[in-house]
């Protein structure tokens, strides 16, 4: 495929606001995992949660939206001038011709959860005030940013689980090369809410300790939440050395369980091998993985499988969500800007909280940060019913 350049890129989540805050974090091993104390929930579990979301207000003719998630989004397109990037390739594209590519697993279910306190007590009805389709409703986020971005694009939201926002990339580069759209808003916003929490907790996937990944003794997932995106161009004539390329990504299917990954990790092995080739390159290539490594002991051992088959066990590796949580649907997004700052850094992020690595898991596990340069990475977001995605990111210099 021809290269498509991440212009701008930014990311929200419990380790940081924008990008200097999100590559300290980093820099420091400094996770953002925390006892959870959110909404009611009453549960022994850490979680990574984004402070201040709450507080943020919608603008008044986007009221209609309001709901936590909305609220992330907005946190999250107001770094780093992002939306201000956006405005300018509205000026050079047309707004019509930029597309917006959301991923997402829960939306504003919150809100209804909220609604559903409120019931009327005689009739059972919602409360007036409670709006669906602006809030719950999953295109919620991606009608929310096209508006608060103006655009008129096509708007799209892919609801795939874990895989959700690095599925966004391969969707708008499609409906790029296709010519319908000349540049594409890509991302992913996923909030905390007690569906998630309860729900993983009730399958016995959570943790009650900040999660370790590839850890002999890692017992679950630690959920988050972050708003990520990225603007997605067409190469221009003059880059920058330390410009970030989608050089390629891989799409599968497992088709084997509703909720276990393949045991040898067959779907995810399959979603490397496209990228690679979509992007022309041997796994020789790639210098650092970002592994999807949620924690849960089938997870980490059926990605290590295909990890191994296609790279050996030398190829330097981490799970970041040791620090920032499972973001479920904007995991993808949200690795893929931390992909970026890899590129344009010189850094392999450490896998936190991981103290023994597990021996049958033969990987290259980074316990510390390396810094070195870093020209082609790849990055994996699995998700529940084997959905598989394998995004490859480079340094244009």
């Amino acid at each position: 495929m021809n290269p498509l350049w991440l212009s701008h890129f930014t990311a929200t989540s419990s380790i940081g606001r924008g990008l200097q805050q999100t590559l300290s974090a980093l820099r420091e091993e400094r996770g953002g995992l925390v006892p959870c104390a959110f909404d009611t929930v009453d549960l022994p579990t850490f979680v990574g949660e984004v402070t201040g979301v709450d507080a943020v207000a919608l603008p008044a003719p986007l009221a209609a939206f309001d709901c936590r998630n909305n609220r992330l989004a907005l946190l999250g397109l107001t770094q780093d001038g992002f939306t201000e990037a956006v405005a300018a390739a509205s000026q050079k594209y047309g707004a019509h011709r930029i597309g917006i590519f959301i991923g997402t697993s829960t939306s504003g279910i919150l809100q209804t959860e909220l609604a559903y306190r409120r019931l009327d007590p005689s009739t059972g009805a919602f409360p007036p005030d409670f709006a669906y389709r602006t809030t719950h409703n999953t295109f919620s986020v991606a009608d929310f940013t096209r508006h608060h971005l103006a655009l008129a694009g096509p708007a799209v939201v892919v609801s795939s689980a874990c895989s959700s926002s690095a599925k966004v990339f391969a969707s708008a580069r499609r409906m790029m090369a296709a010519g319908l759209i000349d540049a594409a808003v890509v991302g992913g916003v996923d909030s905390l809410c007690l569906t998630t929490l309860y729900g993983f907790n009730s399958l016995g996937l959570t943790s009650s300790q900040a999660c370790r990944p590839f850890d002999v003794e890692r017992d679950g997932i630690s959920i988050g939440e972050a708003a990520a995106f990225a603007l997605l161009e067409p190469l221009p004539e003059h880059l920058s050395d330390d410009a970030v390329l989608l050089l390629g990504f891989g799409e599968s299917s497992d088709a084997h369980h509703m909720s276990s990954p393949h045991p040898e990790g067959l779907g995810a092995r399959m979603a490397m091998q496209d990228a690679l080739a979509m992007a022309g390159l041997d796994a020789a290539d790639i210098d650092y993985i970002n592994l999807h490594g949620t924690a849960t002991p089938s997870n980490d051992a059926a990605e290590t499988r295909a990890v191994a088959a296609l790279f050996g066990p030398a190829t330097p590796c981490s799970s970041t969500k040791g620090a920032t949580g499972h973001a479920l649907g904007a995991a993808g997004g949200l690795e893929a800007v931390i992909c970026a700052l890899a590129l344009q850094h010189g850094l392999m992020p450490a896998g936190l909280n991981t103290q023994a690595l597990d021996p049958a898991l033969p990987l290259n596990y980074l316990l510390h940060n390396v810094e070195q340069p870093v020209r082609r990475v790849l990055s994996n977001s699995f998700g529940f019913g084997g959905t598989n995605c394998s995004l490859i990111f480079g340094r244009a210099g």
